[in-house]
């Protein structure tokens, strides 16, 4: 018989148990999302649900786990708030090197910008200010004295074409701006999530398990699985692995077409950008985010571009 409840954890941390040999010093890090408010729907407003999600790093001088702040979770408030720590953040995300690494998805953004704790609602939509980190930081978007203005966008972008480096993801500052979204913890979590989670895993115990436990993994960490292939496959071959990556809802080819035409890629419910008449007008971030054949770009968030792959015209 299967154990579960109070049964499974006396099991689990029991003399004999699995956990027996697993003390604190053998834990990195404890990191949570814990659900702590929901409205339901209702005749006038959509449900709503928050995780708050904080980190825990072990400090081996006090044995304890210590609060620490969340990878890439820029502190947006106290950023703007500070004048001099604005100017700071501006001079080192700006900087070729520290831009080349936002664009491939491999930046570390120092703690000192960072937020110790963070909540991410659910659900939200696909614009770049509903992702929430970056809301603010760049102009155009919800401030009046933003950390980063276009023209200092396309400075960067354009000294990185000069220096030959060549971006794979930013073209644009919409690109830059959801790029500093979707390397958060919160942006990523918001972005093809399953309720804010990334790896539920499945509920085998429930007799009639919901959606979120009968798909184990979010389309995110699906879409995510050729990059971890080929990391894994350098390993193996002893050449250097390449850790860059695509947006949290569209990820790079790769130079393969496995996803093509899958819900990860171009295929029904695949996050895309509505193109406009005159090619053009098309962002340069997203002009690439099309549909499969048969199916077309509809928006779903007021006049944000971005929306996902569906039947019909996009009318």
């Amino acid at each position: 018989m299967a154990l579960s409840g109070a049964a499974l954890a006396e099991k689990l941390t029991g003399s004999d148990g699995l956990l027996q040999l697993i003390r604190p010093e053998n834990i990195h890090r404890i990191e949570t999302n814990l659900q702590i408010a929901h409205a339901p729907k209702s005749p006038v407003r959509d449900f709503r649900t928050d995780y708050l999600l904080k980190v825990f790093d072990y400090n081996a001088r006090s044995g304890a786990f210590e609060e620490a702040p969340l990878e890439n979770q820029i502190d947006r408030e106290r950023i703007l708030a500070d004048h001099k720590l604005k100017a700071e953040f501006k001079e080192w995300l700006l900087d070729p090197a520290h831009f080349a690494a936002l664009d491939r998805g491999t930046i570390l953004i120092p703690e000192k910008f960072l937020a110790v704790g963070a909540i991410a609602p659910t659900p939200v939509g696909f614009s770049n200010s509903d992702l929430q980190p970056a809301f603010g930081l760049v102009q155009g978007d919800g401030s009046t004295d933003p950390v980063f203005t276009q023209a200092d966008v396309a400075a960067a972008l354009k000294k990185a074409a000069e220096s030959g480096t060549t971006l794979q993801n930013i073209r644009s500052v919409a690109g830059f701006e959801r790029r500093l979204n979707d390397m958060s913890c919160t942006g990523c979590h918001q972005t093809r999530g399953i309720g804010g989670f990334h790896f539920p895993g499945v509920d085998w115990m429930a007799s009639k398990p919901d959606n979120s436990t009968v798909v184990p993994a979010s389309p995110h960490f699906f879409g995510d699985q050729i990059r971890r292939r080929d990391v894994l496959a350098a390993f193996r071959d002893e050449r250097r692995p390449d850790y860059s990556r695509g947006f949290s809802s569209r990820p790079q080819p790769r130079g393969s077409d496995e996803l093509a035409g899958t819900e990860y890629w171009d295929g029904w419910g695949a996050h895309c950008y509505v193109q406009r008449a005159k090619a053009s007008d098309n962002d340069r971030s997203f002009r690439s985010w099309t549909c499969a054949k048969g199916l077309a770009c509809q928006p779903l968030a007021g006049a944000s571009p971005i929306g996902m792959c569906f039947v019909g015209d996009g009318r």
